[in-house]
């Protein structure tokens, strides 16, 4: 936009922020719902009253009347700024882009599907203007109202079209007037996968599509791991796929609702739980512990815990050993084997203090199968996200720690094959469920 346009654009801000929170208080005291897409055709109808204004200030300043275009380009600028993210709008817009990643106001990268990494404009005209278009958000925006101030530096928010946004408030600018602003969106560019469309991209073969589908099925409870920004959650939803439709979901997330399973019509049946901060006065913090534990009395058929980050650890171990069998959760790692002990340190600096041969008991007992995810990346190519390795939990060694078998793994060719032979229980019971586990243990043989 051209400076005067910007100028327009802020006279506008400042009439519509006043105006249009009265039209629509107006309008429901009259029995008049107001939903968010009735909100934004007032604000259109709103700025249409006040173009001619702005038309009759250009012409006192001696510049001509916006044109059709310049008022198209106004009235986005303006709904972004209103309803969405302002200057950072047009980037989460974009299905092309996979992240973006502001280190204040005019320091903006976004990464594209293909890799490519672009610094692009700034996206406001200062760094107070950019605080306060976030903290605008937050009041608007995710699951509920957000606080986002030096009180509450940290702001977890899930945007209207399921992405992730972090905002912290670093240090101070150059000039020492504000802090800066660090802003990430992670965008979720596949949120209705299924294990097929996961073969199609490349993320694993058929046959192991066939595997971990015969597995959700066959209720076994499975740890989907691996490093940041490999496709844990996508996975996980692509296998929630398989779960039959009139199974009762319980889903934990911390702070966002990312998996979105109680928006599928594939399961109507769903219970969404999120974790929650305390507020300025300290209270009404609700943990993902906490709401772990409070799952077992919702009458689950299964728990999906999004990602375990701490001492829900323990619970979720427990409400996967106490009859919620098929449930599921994503947890970080190295590798498909350093799952187990990362667990395990979670566990030891729990409240609970479990002791790191008490939590592998525990995971013998719960855990069938770890899928572990790899994320190769190339300088100007897309994140190679594939399945790296599928490992079986089959019981205790002697020392008490997990005893397992990477039933597939990348072989020297690069592909991912049978590596070890099932264990005789889940080649009967995944037969059950529709996998070929003849053509596993051929192949392994």
């Amino acid at each position: 936009m051209s400076a005067m346009v910007d100028t327009d654009l802020s006279r506008l801000i400042n009439v519509l922020s006043r105006r249009l929170p009265d039209e629509v208080e107006r309008m429901s005291l009259s029995g008049q719902r107001m939903e968010s897409a009735d909100e934004r055709v007032l604000a259109v109808r709103l700025v249409s009253d006040e173009i001619p204004n702005i038309d009759a200030n250009r012409m006192r300043g001696g510049l001509p009347r916006l044109t059709l275009d310049e008022t198209d380009v106004l009235t986005e600028a303006l709904l972004a700024s209103l309803f969405g993210l302002a200057g950072l709008q047009q980037y989460v817009d974009d299905p092309e882009i996979e992240s973006i990643d502001a280190n204040g106001h005019q320091n903006v990268f976004v990464t594209y599907a293909d890799g490519r990494t672009v610094a692009v404009p700034p996206v406001a005209a200062s760094e107070v203007e950019f605080i306060d278009n976030i903290k605008a958000a937050a009041r608007r925006l995710g699951l509920g109202e957000r606080r986002w101030d030096t009180t509450e530096p940290i702001l977890y928010l899930q945007l209207p079209d399921g992405s992730r946004l972090t905002a912290v408030l670093g240090g101070r600018s150059e000039r020492g007037m504000a802090p800066v602003p660090i802003v990430s969106i992670r965008r979720h560019r596949f949120s209705d996968l299924e294990l097929s469309d996961l073969v199609r991209f490349g993320a694993m073969p058929q046959h192991v599509a066939d595997f971990l589908g015969a597995a959700v099925r066959a209720r076994r409870t499975i740890l989907v791991s691996g490093g940041t920004n490999t496709g844990k959650t996508t996975m996980l939803r692509a296998m929630c796929h398989e779960i039959p439709s009139f199974e009762r979901l319980v889903t934990v997330e911390k702070d966002l609702l990312e998996l979105g399973l109680h928006n599928s019509p594939q399961h109507p049946n769903v219970v969404p739980l999120h974790s929650r901060q305390a507020n300025v006065e300290g209270e009404g913090e609700v943990t993902v512990s906490a709401l772990v534990q409070s799952t077992l009395r919702l009458n689950p058929s299964r728990v999906i815990v999004g990602e375990v980050l701490g001492e829900e650890v323990v619970p979720m171990l427990n409400a996967m050993s106490q009859g919620n069998d098929g449930s599921m959760c994503t947890i970080h790692a190295d590798s498909s084997e350093m799952t187990f002990s990362r667990m395990a340190t979670y566990a030891i600096q729990s409240s609970e203090r479990l002791p790191a041969e008490a939590t592998h008991q525990l995971i013998s007992g719960a855990v069938h199968f770890v899928v572990f995810l790899s994320g190769d990346r190339f300088p100007d190519r897309p994140v190679k996200r594939y399945v790296s390795s599928i490992r079986e939990v089959t019981g205790l060694t002697d020392g008490g720690r997990v005893s397992s078998s990477e039933v597939f793994g990348i072989s020297p060719s690069g592909r991912l094959e049978p590596a070890a032979g099932l264990s005789p229980r889940h080649q009967e019971l995944l037969a059950r469920f529709g996998y070929d586990a003849s053509m596993h243990q051929a192949w392994w043989s």
